[in-house]
């Protein structure tokens, strides 16, 4: 295994919390970029998919104690979200497994903040009880392969993604 990755920086500060109501409009504005959604389906989203979202990480903290948290700056401004849920997905990909993942507004990209949320992500999850985790990740999306690299996963396998041809990156790490 490979050992996590220590900042050369300090990180930023981040708070997360279970996602409000009112967190799907806030997810909806700083996910409305083209930029931020190129992995996500190429387009930004309709407010419903939030509000569906945020309902089922509300449910999933509920019933397992780790979600899909809201993160915050230091000026307790929503930025995106990271955490866990389970796979999504019963047919496709790692089905069974605890996924963490992250999604944060282009304008916070570069900061720190996806890795400073996800460590925390990950301490939360152990703590809840899990003890593995996989990120799936599109082999295209370099800035969060190096996020799974500072968070100590490895790449286990592959899976093809057929609505885009490309090919998604499953990384594990035993908690």
């Amino acid at each position: 295994m490979t050992e996590p990755s220590e900042p050369t920086e300090p990180l930023p500060t981040v708070r997360l919390r279970v996602p409000t109501e009112e967190d799907a409009y806030a997810w909806h504005r700083v996910f409305d970029d083209p930029d931020v959604m190129e992995f996500h389906g190429g387009k930004p989203a309709e407010l419903s998919v939030y509000e569906e979202l945020t309902a089922r990480q509300r449910r999933h903290d509920a019933e397992r104690g780790f979600c899909f948290w809201t993160m915050l700056d230091e000026d307790d401004e929503v930025i995106g979200f990271t955490g866990a849920q389970p796979w999504p997905h019963e047919t496709l990909g790692p089905v069974g497994e605890i996924e963490i993942g992250w999604r944060l507004g282009r304008a916070h990209w570069g900061r720190g903040y996806a890795t400073a949320a996800a460590r925390t992500s990950r301490g939360e999850v152990r703590a809840a009880g899990v003890e593995r985790i996989v990120a799936m990740v599109n082999s295209r999306n370099e800035r969060s392969i190096a996020v799974t690299r500072r968070l100590g996963m490895e790449l286990a396998t592959t899976y093809p993604i057929p609505s885009t041809g490309d090919t998604a990156h499953c990384f594990r790490l035993t908690l």
